[in-house]
């Protein structure tokens, strides 16, 4: 579980523990929850679940934010199917807590999104360019004037522009379609892209039915996945706040104990092949991550920021060395505790 894809390895997370009692409620500081007889500080708590999130699938399943929580809280869970739906949802206010890639956590902050970063749950080895089985591409440099697929503000979009710009080209050398990550996988299968920039698990079943392959692959183009809140939810419900940091503490935990499980667990929910989950797991997510959010990831980020200005993503570097001073809140991780439950 703790292998990572490459010799570089890639760093992941995050995971925790569900509070067993109520702790102190709105403007409480964080570490410092005691049970009150005032209850927990709201009535619902919305948190997404994505297959590129297997801590969150974790929490779904085994139900722990259900038994913390009890009746006084109702707990919905809203399926994100990349990180820019995350994003969506959560400057919507239809979440409260969401899953993302770091570099779309960055986008989002850049652009003016209230949420900062209260976890690490992985960097995975998620994004590769593919291209069909029969194609003959081999290399980056043959994709000019091709056209490829890819989702928008999330770490594949960013994974393409990055390969773009290490083998010589840009984002006016291809054509990009703006396709979520399913529809990707189905347009380069269907032969109606000549590449995809795709997304685990979806990359992995798509080369694993014989449907596509690789020819870039590069640890280094992907960012950490960041589980994100908005700034209201952090400020006015910190107590929920600590208890997610805390369930994804105790998932963290649970998955490294149970790997076959978490496999099958995201085999079910991402309706793939027990065995493709099983290799996503083992050989393309490292859990073993401070979960911590601090310099690692902002180091990653500083690296990313002006691919999004150079790209028109983002108007300005102000912007984003703006959003890098206030996106991380690592109060919530260094408080958690997986015995807490």
């Amino acid at each position: 579980m703790k292998k990572s894809i490459l010799a570089a390895a890639a760093v992941a997370t995050a995971a925790a523990l569900a509070l067993s009692g109520c702790v102190a409620g709105e403007g409480a500081p964080a570490g410092d929850e005691t049970p009150s007889q005032e209850g927990w500080s709201a009535t619902t708590l919305n948190i997404d679940f994505a297959t590129y999130n297997p801590l969150s699938l974790v929490i779904k399943d085994q139900g722990w934010l259900e038994d913390a929580l009890g009746d006084d809280v109702t707990v919905n869970w809203v399926q994100s199917a990349g990180s820019n739906k995350a994003n969506e949802a959560l400057r919507a206010g239809a979440i409260d807590v969401g899953s993302t890639a770091g570099s779309a956590a960055l986008l989002a902050r850049s652009n003016g999104s209230p949420i900062k970063v209260i976890d690490i749950y992985s960097q995975p080895n998620w994004a590769a360019i593919l291209v069909p089985a029969s194609s003959p591409v081999t290399e980056v440099s043959e994709l000019k004037g091709k056209h490829i697929a890819a989702t928008k503000g999330t770490d594949p979009y960013f994974f393409l522009l990055q390969t773009l710009e290490a083998n010589g080209l840009s984002l006016d050398d291809v054509v990009v379609e703006n396709l979520q990550h399913a529809d990707g996988k189905a347009a380069l299968e269907a032969g109606a892209v000549d590449a995809w920039s795709g997304l685990d698990p979806l990359l992995s079943t798509s080369v694993a039915n014989g449907a596509s392959k690789i020819i870039y692959d590069n640890i280094d183009f992907n960012s950490y996945g960041f589980l994100n809140a908005t700034e209201d939810f952090i400020t006015n419900h910190a107590d929920l706040a600590q208890l997610v940091v805390n369930a994804y503490e105790k998932a963290r935990a649970w998955a490294e104990e149970n790997p076959e499980k978490t496999a099958a667990i995201l085999a079910e929910v991402a309706g793939i092949d027990p065995a493709i989950a099983t290799a996503v797991i083992a050989d393309r997510t490292n859990l073993a991550v401070d979960p911590v959010p601090g310099k690692a990831q902002l180091d990653v980020l500083k690296v990313i920021g002006p691919v999004f200005v150079e790209s028109g993503d983002v108007a300005s570097q102000k912007a984003i060395d703006d959003a890098l001073d206030s996106l991380l809140e690592p109060k919530f991780a260094k408080a958690a505790d997986p015995s807490a439950l």
